[in-house]
């Protein structure tokens, strides 16, 4: 049994190295993802840049015709005050003129506004438009680089997955079935440590009995909370622990 445990621990040590590059793997695909996304963003906000263009366009075209009509409002009514007979004719007229020449600064304001954010939607639609093109570049060499470091950890993952095909055929049925259901339900981790007998998975304590049955290793045992292999630790010593992390 002794030499059982010690393969579910080595397969639980290779199957948390496979989770390992399966995590680089995803990260530098995230990577890419996120660049992506970045380009994506921006290329929208371009397109609302554009539309945005579009409106002011169509804006500045109406207030010159408001402008214009404007401007010929005046000349008609200017033309017309040589012609009035009455006092009230030549009042009425004078009103009307006034009320477009105040139409017509009005618009002459609205144009140099309208100008002024075009301007600014100009110079804000290139700077996006160079960010946009500078990020496509570095998603093009991004992708190679991470393509390149995929392969190296992809290489690497089948030799392991290797080792891990050949150790589970030599454990019984029943202890990888019991085995991989734990993988599953237990966040990648089936098979812990106990140390001073406390279960490394779930960090409840395990009765005394139960805790030196696991430290003579003559049988599996299973946490009483959260069901997964234990094995017996000795706690290390902290001059040890610092010569690990070293």
């Amino acid at each position: 049994m002794k030499e059982e445990i010690i393969k579910l621990i080595n397969l639980q040590e290779i199957d948390t190295e496979i989770a390992g590059f399966n995590s680089a793997i995803a990260r530098k695909q995230k990577t890419i993802t996120d660049r992506e996304q970045s380009i994506l963003e921006k290329e929208e906000a371009i397109a609302g840049c554009q539309r945005k263009d579009e409106a002011l366009q169509q804006l500045q075209r109406d207030t010159a015709l408001e402008n214009e009509d404007a401007a010929a409002r005046i000349k008609d009514r200017q033309n017309k005050m040589m012609q009035v007979q009455t006092s009230r004719e030549h009042q009425a007229l004078l009103k009307e003129i006034e009320e477009n020449k105040k139409l017509l600064k009005e618009t002459e304001e609205k144009t140099l506004q309208i100008m002024e954010q075009l301007e600014q939607l100009a110079a804000e639609t290139a700077e996006l438009e160079n960010l946009c093109k500078g990020e496509k570049e570095l998603l093009k060499e991004e992708m190679a680089q991470v393509e390149k470091e995929i392969k190296k950890i992809d290489s690497t993952r089948k030799k392991v997955t290797t080792k891990h095909g050949v150790l589970a055929e030599e454990l019984s049925q029943a202890h990888m079935k019991r085995y991989n259901m734990l993988l599953k339900k237990r966040d990648n981790l089936a098979v812990v440590p106990v140390i001073e007998s406390v279960c490394q998975g779930c960090f409840m304590t395990i009765p005394p009995q139960q805790f030196n049955e696991v430290r003579k290793g003559n049988k599996l045992n299973l946490c009483p909370n959260c069901q997964r292999m234990l094995y017996f630790k000795e706690k290390q010593a902290p001059e040890e622990v610092e010569a690990v992390e070293k």
